[in-house]
């Protein structure tokens, strides 16, 4: 299956979810408002006594109660259409030039930025463009770290075509990215961003021959971290997308947006009803436009990747528990013995730093840096410099 041409902008993604997902809220409050009025509901004994704690709590001070949850909940529906509305008919497009191609294996590039000195290169996750570390003017961190004297190379996986789809990690790993590390011909800083963090740090305990140094940034590592009961829901439900992913042989973009769509049910509706109420001529209504189009944006994930991921990763934890293997290879971070930059963002609600934070751990001398940001907010949104940029930039410096 071929690559998709320029993306019309049609996200949300998946947009029916999200809608349903409104829906359902607001429907809820609407059921459970008469409550107010004094009208009976079949609920257990212990939400029996909540809600006549409420009621009492009510009377004599709101007797339109019902009518306002009506009000508020078509309020908010309407301005979840409006941000969406507004998103879409948005005019802000990426325009950034690709840099140079120094390498390529099937739909994989590695781009050149330039720069001078020890060699960078950034590899990201399979499932997502490059383009988050390369978003628009300003909000670059590979133009950035360029423009400061880094020699910066940024590894773009490409839209998986027929034999990626046949891909393990293992392929990815001891296969692709190796040979994207050996055409740079001298030893290198590593750095992995999300899942791409999980690549790199197998390919570091695989070559330390070529890596001089490791950065691993919002990377993951024990999956059942903070809450099990979460990473296993998503491994339950790799049964039930089989039949997608054999029609592709691929797990969709829209199904990967629906595993990310559970870490976080109501999150999406609430950041398009504030886009809504923003100037949409401002920076940040630009920032929100670049980074949504990005994450509508995705790329579908091989099907052995993602059972691998989702068996071995969220239902065992197997990086974690030390049965991850690579080639073969059990993947262990406590053998690495390399300069190591640990990247936790504070705020992260797709890896949680009690996810990532053990990674860091069992690497002797890691520097960690835990900036006030979340997952995408470090890498490419308005405090980013600050936050990972700089830091990341000083710590190859003392190399």
């Amino acid at each position: 299956m071929s690559a998709p041409g320029p993306l019309n902008r049609r996200g949300p993604r998946p947009l029916l979810l999200h809608l349903t997902l409104a829906m359902l809220k607001s429907s809820a409050s609407i059921a459970a408002s008469p409550i107010s009025s004094g009208a009976s509901m079949n609920w257990s004994e212990a939400g029996t006594k909540r809600a006549q704690a409420i009621a009492e709590a009510l009377a004599g001070r709101e007797s339109g109660f019902p009518e306002a949850v009506v009000a508020e909940a078509m309020r908010q529906d309407s301005q979840l259409i409006a941000g969406i509305a507004a998103y879409r008919r948005h005019p802000w497009k990426r325009l950034l030039p690709d840099p140079p191609t120094l390498w390529q294996e099937g739909g994989s590039r590695l781009l050149d930025f330039g720069g001078s000195g020890r060699p960078v290169l950034f590899v990201p996750s399979l499932i997502n463009r490059a383009t988050v570390l390369d978003l628009a003017p300003g909000r670059s961190m590979m133009r950035f770290l360029a423009g400061e004297g880094l020699r910066v190379l940024l590894l773009d996986w490409g839209w998986p075509e027929e034999a990626e789809r046949r891909f393990t990690l293992t392929d990815y790993i001891a296969g692709r990215l190796e040979r994207a590390v050996m055409a740079v011909g001298e030893p290198l800083v590593l750095a992995g961003y999300c899942m791409g963090g999980l690549l790199t740090a197998a390919l570091a305990a695989r070559r330390p021959d070529r890596i001089a140094a490791l950065a691993l940034l919002a990377t993951p590592w024990d999956f059942h971290a903070p809450e099990p009961e979460r990473a296993q829901a998503l491994a339950q439900l790799l049964p039930l997308l089989e039949p997608a992913i054999a029609l592709g042989n691929a797990l969709p973009i829209d199904a990967l947006q629906l595993l990310f769509a559970m870490l976080d049910p109501f999150g999406v509706a609430n950041k398009y009803r504030t886009f809504a109420k923003l100037d949409q001529a401002s920076p940040r209504a630009e920032l929100f436009v670049a980074l949504e189009d990005w994450l509508n944006d995705g790329v579908p994930l091989a099907a052995p990747v993602a059972r691998e991921c989702l068996s071995g990763w969220y239902r065992e934890n197997a990086p974690m528990r030390g049965e991850w293997r690579v080639a073969g290879l059990p993947v262990d971070p406590a053998k690495l013995a390399l300069p190591s930059f640990v990247a936790v963002p504070a705020r992260d609600r797709i890896v949680p730093p009690e996810s990532a934070l053990p990674l860091a751990a069992l690497i002797r001398g890691a520097v960690v840096q835990q900036p006030a940001a979340g997952h995408i907010g470090m890498a490419a949104g308005s405090t980013a410099e600050a936050a990972l940029w700089r830091p990341f930039l000083e710590w190859v410096r003392g190399l």
